[in-house]
């Protein structure tokens, strides 16, 4: 029951490598955004289209993906979003100007859109439910390495060749994801009715403009009158789309979604549990280099302990879970996160900074604990005719969450910060004390949530290692 078939492990091992791939291209982009500007010719305040340009096609487009995947099959629905992923990339290196540049990032943004949520699903189809966690734990850890390095592997290659190459990495391994994607991952499909256009332009509308918001407050700056407008068109065409869906079985998502227990509360404790973990990956570095003076370069360097967690927890999550259940680990896994934020910011202040390695490292091991408990509690109970509504459903929380969590950090260091005038170091040192502490609570929040998870006596299995054969 835990060993897999080899064809199942090629294909787990191809969604881990468009995981990997969404995940460090979201990221490796903001370092180089002043070389690019430069490079183009155009403010460095212009730049940022860029960025917002591909992350509001992901949002625009993540609603479709389910459907898409139901109807036209998964392989399809994964092969073609690599391929527009990796042309996208293509022309994004030859963009001679920043339009061609925001254009060829829509192209990169609609792959990028269908890559994630379609994996996910894939992993869905192809292994038992018993093993669903052991396979997603190992497809997303690549996805959460991604963000880690992103930034350290952006600025090498800025610093030693161009911003080009940030795009011309992804070519090669594209194409060869893409060849094996076709030869060897099975074309699951599903019954659909109509395409829900109504549902999918409210859903669109509702993602773009909040997410238009949420970029606003750390890019391009917005007025307060557009922030405010954006915000209420968002959560009206979001409020409007449940009004279509109540009672509406050709729904787009179906709220009969909620129905499913473990569904409504993973969904729920996703989303306020990523609000808490998006800060940390956008704070920590600011800290390390304006609280503590630490170059770009050594904060990038702090992260790897981190990356090093989130990899060693990957092979004994599932025995964690099996010995303590959901609930129990959701819930010790949120209060120790806060409490680990707390210890992080403490033990940088004291000056203790030979012990920061190790608080990074235990919070990738609890954050992975974390993200794979919730991801699998969200979907285990699903039937297979709604998976790919509540697959999908489930990626906009995420991408909505985590880019809340970035900016309410941002929104706390500039609400503390405001009244630091003076840049000495204890003001400064302050600031970060009351951000902290305001994070800490945050994240902590989301155990209440998770409180309310059934007891679970379903065990998850592991997937066997492959062994060599001894001579």
């Amino acid at each position: 029951m835990n060993d897999l078939p080899p064809g199942v492990r090629w294909q787990l091992w191809i969604v881990a490598f468009g995981f990997f791939m969404q995940a460090l291209d979201t990221t490796i982009v903001n370092t180089a955004l002043p070389s690019m500007a430069k490079s183009l010719g155009v403010n460095p305040s212009q730049i940022h289209s860029v960025v917002v340009a591909y992350v509001l096609t992901v949002a625009v487009m993540l609603p479709a993906s389910g459907w898409l995947a139901d109807r036209v099959g998964v392989r399809n629905v994964f092969f073609t979003a690599i391929i527009l992923f990796t042309f996208g990339s293509l022309c994004c290196a030859g963009a001679s100007s920043l339009n061609e540049l925001v254009l060829a990032r829509i192209v990169q943004g609609v792959g990028g859109a269908m890559m994630v949520p379609v994996g996910r699903l894939t992993v869905m189809k192809i292994v038992p439910r018993a093993q669903y966690m052991a396979a997603m734990t190992m497809v997303t850890i690549p996805g959460q390495v991604g963000p880690l390095l992103g930034p350290a592997l952006g600025g090498v290659l800025v610093e030693y060749a161009s911003w080009h190459w940030i795009f011309l990495i992804n070519i090669p391994v594209g194409i060869i994801g893409a060849v094996v994607t076709i030869r060897l991952m099975p074309n699951h499909t599903m019954p659909t009715g109509r395409f829900d256009l109504r549902g999918f332009l409210l859903l669109a509308l509702g993602m773009a403009t909040l997410t238009l918001a949420l970029e606003g407050q750390h890019g391009t700056p917005l007025s307060d009158w557009l922030l405010v407008l954006f915000l209420v068109c968002g959560s009206g065409a979001l409020l409007l789309y449940l009004r279509h869906a109540y009672g509406n079985p050709g729904a787009l998502f179906t709220l009969s979604l909620f129905k499913t227990r473990t569904y409504a509360i993973g969904l729920l404790g996703s989303l306020c549990g990523r609000i808490g973990s998006g800060m940390l990956p956008f704070m920590t570095p600011v800290f390390l280099q304006l609280g503590l003076g630490f170059s770009p370069f050594h904060a990038g360097l702090m992260m790897v302990p981190m990356v090093l967690g989130s990899m060693g927890m990957k092979r004994i999550v599932v025995q964690v879970v099996n010995r303590f259940g959901y609930r129990k680990v959701l819930v010790a896994s949120t209060l120790g996160l806060a409490l680990l934020c707390l210890l992080f910011m403490g033990t940088a202040m004291l000056g203790w900074y030979a012990l920061l390695p190790v608080l990074l490292f235990c919070q990738g091991m609890v954050n992975a604990m974390r993200f794979s408990s919730m991801n699998t509690l969200t979907l285990k109970d699903l039937p297979d005719d709604l998976a790919s509504g509540g697959n999908s459903l489930l990626s906009m929380v995420m991408q909505l969450s985590m880019s809340i969590g970035v900016s309410i950090a941002g929104l706390l260091l500039g609400v503390f910060g405001h009244a630091a005038i003076a840049p000495d170091g204890g003001m400064l040192h302050q600031v970060f004390i009351y951000t902290y502490s305001s994070m800490a609570l945050i994240i902590a929040l989301p155990a209440l949530v998770f409180l309310r998870v059934p007891n679970d006596a379903t065990k998850n299995f592991a997937i066997t290692r492959h062994k060599r054969n001894q001579p």
